[in-house]
């Protein structure tokens, strides 16, 4: 489903802990890092959308995390004719995104990744606020910029201390975190071709 101007109708999802760093998903079978995103399906709200593309990526359901606020506008990114399928050149301009901050209310272990068939990750781990500007493919960055820089307003000081991070990216969990959880350890730095999102438009 496009707009009138070529571009998809889409929600972005900005997942904070308790101690405001940001849910980051490693792409299946790639070195790829991003939010979780997904297009608005027809008749549905950006709300709705927001939460099925929550359950359907990464298993989280609506009694899991807290909305926190949303960007006023859509925000969007023309996609390089090189990343868009053959089919829908001409038509097929890139994203217009409406983007969600939400608060993790649950537990980690309440991640799923293999919720559905065709998982979108593979791998997650927590990252400072603004780290994933670095490892997002050009043509995204802006997005994630406004994105991010628009929603720290709702930000509030963190309630428990900082949790120490140990060598390899893991953090300490604290009692009510399950032991069986698996958190990917730092994302390296990727080259341009690699970089979060950078094969697949959508």
């Amino acid at each position: 489903m496009l707009d009138r101007e070529g571009f998809r109708p889409n929600v972005g999802i900005i997942l904070l802990n308790a101690h405001n760093e940001v849910w980051w998903g490693k792409r299946v079978r790639e070195h790829s890092w991003q939010f979780p995103q997904g297009g608005i399906k027809h008749g549905e709200t950006p709300e709705q959308a927001m939460f099925r593309e929550l359950e359907e990526e990464i298993g989280l359901r609506a009694e899991h995390v807290k909305i926190i606020g949303r960007t006023r506008d859509w925000l969007r990114y023309e996609v390089p004719d090189h990343f868009i399928k053959r089919e829908i050149r001409g038509h097929y301009r890139g994203q217009k995104q409406i983007w969600f901050l939400l608060r993790m209310v649950g537990r980690d272990c309440d991640v799923n990744l293999r919720l559905t068939s065709h998982p979108e990750f593979d791998a997650w781990r927590w990252h400072d606020y603004w780290v994933p500007l670095d490892v997002v493919i050009e043509f995204k960055r802006d997005v994630y910029q406004q994105a991010l820089k628009e929603l720290s307003r709702f930000l509030i000081r963190p309630q428990t201390p900082h949790r120490r991070v140990e060598a390899g990216g893991h953090s300490d969990r604290g009692p009510d975190d399950c032991a069986d959880d698996v958190v990917a350890a730092n994302p390296p730095a990727l080259p341009d071709a690699e970089k979060a999102g950078g094969n697949d438009p959508a």
